[in-house]
């Protein structure tokens, strides 16, 4: 029975079913006294009647089925409009059918869902200024949006299909982590940063090469440091200029008398005094700038962080500074820089705390794959955290505003972060310095 279709099989077994009471139909007519006529039409009659039950019982069985076929092969081929119909409760059939029936709606939900999603994904990349490419792990491109048009200077229909060396973008896809260069497109030059980052489709690899234009956004801040930079040595110089032409237009007055006060010559003095201590602190400015402009990149080797923190508590001679070793770790940092960084954190919380009276606190610890050394003094606190990593901004009398900025470009300059803000709890303020382990 096996190697005949399974309709066929339904149908011989229906026969088979009804073999016995046919049979024995037959028999009783054939062996009872009855004319020869209605002998045969009896006989027609049975076989007529054993074979249509058997094809009844067949078609009842197949066309369900092949219905249920139907309406797969119409999900599979995206068609979720089409439903079948005389599904009854309480019917095995029936919960077959309803099952199907609700299978095609969860599928058009799912797929208007991911097709309205796809549309907005497609909107978005258009729209966006940055250039998106996705080659398949042949190296062809398959995926262009705008941005990426315009950067090649072609349309899609040109770029799709061609490789990443015949576009000029094999560099690119051979770049290890988010990269910055200075790179010459065909549509535009400038300073790119470069990201690549892997995917499947289908099973197969593909490489997905993000490239956004950092030219605009650069100089923008360009614009905006030179502003700085000029209100700073704006305000500095006039600071030292106004007083410095005042006092020289005085003596230059007192010089051009005929009749001169007795005291003209100590009015010279002290007014030469006054110019010559604005000059000397104008130069201080200026070399103070100069030292924040120049910093080094720092040479990194390996080093122990225990060590490093005691030795800077060590240096601070005018209060005794409380230390919260934390576990033994290594870092690749610069020293040097490392260890002004602390100096200088330790000597701001050191005034902080003569101030008050209080005390300092230093530890450090492993938190997400950073090194935290974080310095807790009990000083008043900061009045204005705003202005705190602001050049030349300080509170101090003889300060010169720019320890702070140094220490924020060393944490940086090695991938980490520095912070200042009042504790929560208690008095004073703490610092907090982040590097990668």
């Amino acid at each position: 029975m096996r190697q005949f279709p399974f309709e066929d099989r339904i149908f011989y077994r229906a026969l088979a079913a009804g073999a016995a009471g046919s049979g024995v139909a037959l028999l009783l007519l054939w062996l009872g006294d009855y004319s020869s006529k209605l002998q045969w039409t009896l006989t027609v009659f049975i076989l007529i009647a054993w074979l249509s039950f058997a094809l009844s019982a067949r078609q009842r069985v197949v066309f369900p089925l092949r219905t249920l076929s139907n309406l797969l092969a119409a999900l599979r081929e995206g068609d979720f409009s089409i439903r079948a119909r005389g599904a009854r409760q309480e019917d095995a059939l029936g919960e077959v059918l309803r099952d199907v029936n609700a299978l095609g709606e969860t599928l058009r939900v799912q797929r208007l869902g991911a097709l309205e999603a796809t549309a907005l994904l497609r909107k978005v990349m258009e729209e966006i200024d940055v250039a998106i490419f996705a080659f398949d792990g042949a190296g062809c491109l398959r995926l262009v949006n705008r941005a990426g048009e315009r950067v090649l200077n072609q349309p899609a229909e040109w770029l799709l299909g061609r490789t990443s060396h015949e576009l000029g973008l094999a560099e690119c896809l051979e770049l290890e982590g988010p990269q910055i260069a200075q790179i010459g497109f065909p549509g535009k030059a400038g300073r790119w940063e470069i990201r690549r980052s892997g995917f499947r489709e289908g099973g197969l690899p593909h490489q997905l090469l993000v490239i956004t234009d950092l030219s605009r956004a650069l100089r923008e801040e360009e614009r905006q440091a030179w502003q700085r930079l000029i209100r700073v040595l704006g305000h500095e110089l006039n600071n030292s200029l106004a007083p410095i032409k005042s006092i020289t237009e005085n003596l230059g007055g007192i010089l051009g008398r005929r009749q001169r006060p007795a005291d003209w010559e100590e009015d010279m003095r002290s007014g030469l005094a006054v110019v010559a201590a604005r000059t000397d602190g104008l130069s201080r400015f200026m070399n103070a700038y100069a030292r924040l402009a120049r910093l080094p990149s720092p040479k990194l080797q390996s080093m122990e962080v225990g060590p490093l923190v005691r030795r800077v508590v060590g240096l601070e001679p005018r209060l005794p500074v409380q230390l919260a070793a934390g576990p033994e770790v290594k870092i690749d940092a610069d020293p040097d820089q490392l260890e002004q960084l602390l100096i200088n954190l330790v000597h701001n919380a050191v005034d902080a705390a003569l101030e008050t009276g209080g005390g300092v606190r230093v530890g450090w610890g492993r938190s997400n794959g950073y090194l935290e050394v974080w310095i807790q003094d009990e000083g008043p606190g900061i009045p204005n955290p705003t202005n705190l990593f602001v050049p030349f901004f300080t509170t101090k009398p003889a300060g010169s505003g720019i320890g702070l900025v140094l220490s924020r470009q060393i944490a940086e300059a090695h991938g980490g972060s520095l912070s200042l803000e009042n504790r929560p709890t208690g008095k004073g303020c703490e610092a907090r310095l982040r590097l990668p382990i």
